[in-house]
């Protein structure tokens, strides 16, 4: 989502400064200023409960994910010590339970990091959209003619244009009110 908006973002700069005639008047008279998406989110009181909900849940799975992790370690150590013991077919079984325990946890493991994706992109969407709203107020109502996301292709930009926290304190206000 985030890579998207940035090449939006993107796109639309290219298409403002390449359509538009930009001679030093209307230079003067443009006001940009640039902000930091990930910053906001890290820093702002929504960001931070979804980072929140989103460490605990990766915070259950793994402790979920440990003790089968360690019976299967300790079944390649079992399998590695006594083989030589065990008769071939003996040796075969415990080889294919060991991977088939294996298979069960790899999937398991993908099915929890889609889990994750899904909740990130679930917590994420609404502090996105109000980001946006955010965005689109503050630069209406102090005059910016363009806000760009630092992270998105901007090489440099003075502190000056920089309101990054500006926009977290408007982004807490704004969610504060849902």
């Amino acid at each position: 989502m985030l890579k998207g908006l940035s090449a939006l973002v993107v796109f639309s700069l290219f298409l403002f400064f390449s359509l538009v005639p930009v001679d030093s008047t209307v230079a003067a008279e443009m006001r940009v200023g640039v902000m930091n998406v990930q910053k906001v989110l890290v820093n702002s009181v929504s960001g931070k409960a979804a980072k929140e909900k989103f460490d605990q849940k990766m915070q259950d799975l793994q402790s979920k994910f440990k003790a089968e992790e360690q019976e299967l370690v300790d079944m390649q150590g079992e399998i590695e010590k006594k083989s030589s013991a065990w008769s071939e077919e003996t040796k075969q079984l415990k080889v294919r339970e060991f991977q088939k325990k294996r298979r069960e946890l790899q999937e398991k493991s993908e099915d929890a990091r889609f889990e994750l994706k899904t909740l990130q992109d679930k917590e994420l969407a609404p502090i996105l959209k109000a980001l946006e709203g955010v965005v689109d107020t503050y630069g209406k109502n102090n005059g910016y003619t363009l806000i760009l996301d630092s992270k998105a292709g901007v090489i440099y930009f003075s502190d000056g244009v920089d309101i990054t926290d500006q926009l977290v304190k408007e982004l807490d206000a704004a969610m504060a009110v849902n």
